[in-house]
């Protein structure tokens, strides 16, 4: 058995990749140095990151992988689910090895898996840019915090940036603890000395301003009276809007007294 660790960044990994092509010692398992085992049988390799390796390793990938491929596997990082750090160390070697495009070589069960993630990173993607709602605190700053099932904020960072160009906001991802915060002029990752609990999120009543509670009971009122209730249909609507997404939403919260 083959152990490989890393410090669980995509540069790691990437380095990790060339670690074991120069090696020619290829994992059986690969994990994150900080929730590692040791193996009982068998070699234990601690992968330090390099990213002038990465960089190769990546150059590498450009040469025989489209941008969409290339960015599948990205979102396949970020799909975190167990066992994602060996279907891309899979996907990788079946592209350096191979001499065609491997991007429709169904019968690798890597290339289908690599695809499927992708495809769940990038609608988690898209729902957290939908019902992320944001709560104005007392200095000024809109603040939204989330439980995304992956770890989608790299990839909600433009797309926030742009939208909320005009004001201080941040958006902390509880599960990952850790969160983005954009100050007028850039973005940056940031982390907390005391992590937000897991939940909703929702801002103690001294950190929001005296508007955000009338802000919210505007909104429910205007959504029970756009709601036709002849018309609903709950099978389609959790389909839409699927319940693990609606402790974001305000007009999903219990109705605020007048």
């Amino acid at each position: 058995m083959q152990l490989y660790t890393y410090d669980g960044t995509f540069e790691g990994l990437l380095t990790l990749l060339f670690e074991a092509y120069e090696r020619k010692v290829w994992p059986t398992n690969i994990e994150a140095e900080q929730t590692a085992q040791p193996a009982l049988f068998g070699q234990t390799i601690a992968v330090v990151t390099d990213n002038d390796k990465a960089a190769r390793v990546w150059k590498g990938l450009q040469q025989r992988l489209s941008a969409t491929a290339l960015k599948q596997l990205y979102h396949t990082y970020l799909w975190e689910q167990p066992g994602f750090e060996m279907v891309i160390y899979q996907f990788i070697k079946l592209a350096f090895d191979s001499n065609e495009n491997i991007e429709g070589n169904y019968t690798a069960p890597c290339v289908l898996q690599v695809q499927q993630a992708a495809k769940q990173v990038h609608r988690e993607k898209h729902r957290m840019e939908a019902f992320v709602r944001f709560q104005q605190t007392t200095d000024g700053l809109y603040y939204a915090h989330i439980s995304p099932d992956f770890n989608v904020l790299p990839l909600i960072v433009s797309h926030f940036t742009k939208r909320y160009a005009d004001q201080r906001w941040a958006v902390y991802d509880s599960n990952r603890q850790y969160g983005i915060y954009y100050d007028l002029s850039t973005t940056r990752f940031i982390t907390f000395d005391a992590a937000p609990r897991k939940g909703r999120g929702e801002l103690p009543a001294h950190a929001k301003t005296t508007a955000e509670d009338a802000y919210q009971k505007l909104w429910q009122v205007y959504f029970d009276n756009v709601n036709i209730p002849e018309r609903k249909n709950p099978k389609l609507h959790q389909r839409h809007i699927p319940k693990r997404y609606w402790k974001y939403l305000s007009e999903k919260q219990p109705r605020l007294l007048q």
